[in-house]
């Protein structure tokens, strides 16, 4: 029985999270979906409490905890070492250029945590945390449910400068985009479905805003942005506000609702970053547009598919990195 976004929890949706759909192959994967059952039978519930009081607050926030695990991973594997704060010894990926004043997410996920430490004390890291948080998002969102093989430990260290360096950027070619999802094992599929993830949330006007007047010097709006969209968009950050850098664009019309309008948007050259819209300059890519925007049902499979391969990128099990008591710091 799939279960919409309520303010009150459906307990009896609450289930293991084995017990669903598996898009992934997990038998070649060290972890497992049921690494906790014994050492923290309640993990899940948790969670999902955790993430339903946080979106009963401020539904953007499922946005936000998807950004923030898939820039985890991306940089150099899911290992939650994007929620480290910086230490005397390294700077840390917070204060990247892609994570300063927009990633978000951070105190939700070290709430969860100081209850499933209260439940079950040194026993599952900030990263399955982080992995199963951001699928109970998607899910209270009204998108997918997947399966989240589980065992991931924790890094003791971030890297500002991979955080720079390896995170796409909403100004990037699809070129530069597709080689860095090839490097971490991803493929084309993985970037126009994992880019559906952008039907929820919002955008700060930075990200997009020279779009809007002065595109690669021209002295014009982008052409391949909709004119409806440049009216839209300049109404919210006005040229030359410098104040208005941070202010907040809905990513679609129906941004707090999990669904394929994303796709049908870009057909329509209305993709609000650079980094969406340019999913159409690739025959293949293109394609995928088109077909996402016909089917939702196989973007929401293929979504769960795709999330759960990238939440297996360079993670590290067994007796390699730590559990950190607290996500921010090192034990």
């Amino acid at each position: 029985m799939a279960c919409k976004f309520s303010f009150i929890i459906p307990l009896f949706c609450i289930f293991l999270a084995c017990s669903a759909y598996q898009p992934w192959p997990y038998a070649f994967s060290e972890l497992d979906c049921n690494f906790y059952d014994e050492t923290c039978p309640q993990l899940q519930a948790i969670v999902r409490y955790g993430v339903w009081q946080a979106m009963s607050k401020e539904t953007r926030i499922a946005a936000s905890l998807v950004r923030l695990h898939f820039h985890d991973c991306i940089v150099d594997g899911c290992d939650a070492s994007v929620l480290l704060d910086d230490t005397s010894t390294f700077k840390g990926e917070k204060n990247a250029l892609p994570n300063r004043n927009s990633a978000r997410g951070f105190e939700v996920i070290d709430r969860i945590k100081a209850d499933v430490e209260e439940a079950c004390p040194s026993t599952v890291s900030c990263a399955d945390i982080l992995a199963l948080a951001t699928m109970e998002a998607v899910y209270l969102s009204g998108g997918p449910y997947w399966s989240v093989p589980l065992g991931r430990r924790d890094s003791t260290t971030a890297s500002e400068k991979s955080a720079n360096e390896q995170i796409p950027s909403p100004f990037e070619s699809l070129e530069n985009i597709t080689a860095k999802f090839i490097s971490k094992g991803l493929e084309i599929k993985d970037v126009v479905v994992l880019s559906g993830a952008h039907t929820i949330g919002f955008a700060q006007c930075f990200a997009f805003q020279r779009r809007l007047f002065n595109f690669k010097n021209t002295g014009k709006p982008d052409p391949t942005l909709h004119s409806s969209m440049v009216q839209t968009l300049t109404s919210i950050c006005p040229n030359g506000d410098q104040s208005a850098n941070s202010k907040l664009a809905p990513l679609d019309s129906s941004n707090e609702m999990f669904d394929n309008l994303y796709y049908k948007n870009l057909l329509n050259n209305k993709g609000i970053l650079e980094s969406d819209q340019v999913l159409m300059q690739s025959t293949q890519g293109g394609s995928m547009v088109q077909y996402y925007s016909m089917y939702p049902n196989r973007f929401s499979d293929d979504f769960a598919e795709s999330m759960a391969k990238m939440s297996e990128i360079g993670v590290l099990t067994g007796q390699e990195g730590v559990i950190r008591k607290k996500c921010g710091i090192v034990n």
